[in-house]
């Protein structure tokens, strides 16, 4: 069976105006891929529209991922580790899509974007030093290794939980925070920060 012909009557819609708990779908649906589809479409498309800079153009990449699931959600389900997949097969959409407009995420150069992130990542740059200029932190994250890159934007910029990253990525939390640990490791050597965990305790000569 072909691809085109595994997607035959199989449509699911990009969200219109928000983030859409419905779901128009044929009846004969698994109802583990609905549950699935009502789960994680929120990460999903915030994943992309940070990425973007546009809910327009991430409802279009998340709605063909969701029909990718679909079509490949058998071999998902043999596989053992739906979430990790799926997640796999998100990311790789987003990467290709920005891979073939020839751009960086949107959180990079979109000014917008930057602004909204700059409420969320407050935390995590008073964390690093409070810097003079967010630029070049984003440009630092948006250079981060795959995993530590997710897990910083899902927790920092996107503002989920560490419980919620585990579960979209398909991960247990002591991961998340290994992820975590090595990522803001990484974005402090890269903009040359002090190590804080090298500074003399109080009372202590430096």
């Amino acid at each position: 069976m072909s691809y085109d012909d595994a997607l035959e009557g199989a449509q699911v819609p990009a969200p219109r105006g928000g983030l859409s708990q419905s779901l128009y779908l044929p009846l004969d649906l698994p109802l583990e891929f609905e549950a699935f589809y009502l789960g994680h479409q929120e990460a999903f498309h915030s994943y992309a529209e940070v990425h973007f800079g546009t809910r327009e153009t991430a409802e279009e990449v998340i709605h063909e991922v969701f029909l990718q699931i679909h079509a490949g959600w058998p071999e998902l389900l043999s596989a053992g580790n739906l979430e990790q997949g799926a997640w796999a097969i998100m990311r790789r959409a987003v990467h290709d899509r920005l891979e073939h407009e020839g751009r960086a995420p949107a959180f990079v150069i979109n000014g917008p974007i930057v602004q909204a992130m700059d409420k969320a990542l407050a935390t995590a740059r008073d964390k690093l030093q409070k810097l003079e200029s967010s630029s070049g932190l984003y440009e630092a994250i948006a250079e981060l290794p795959g995993r530590q890159f997710e897990v910083i934007v899902l927790r920092y910029i996107l503002g989920y939980p560490t419980t919620k990253v585990a579960w979209y990525v398909g991960i247990d939390e002591r991961t998340v925070g290994h992820h975590l640990r090595r990522g803001k490791e990484r974005l402090r050597v890269k903009l040359g920060l002090p190590d804080e965990r090298k500074k003399p305790k109080r009372g202590q000569q430096p």
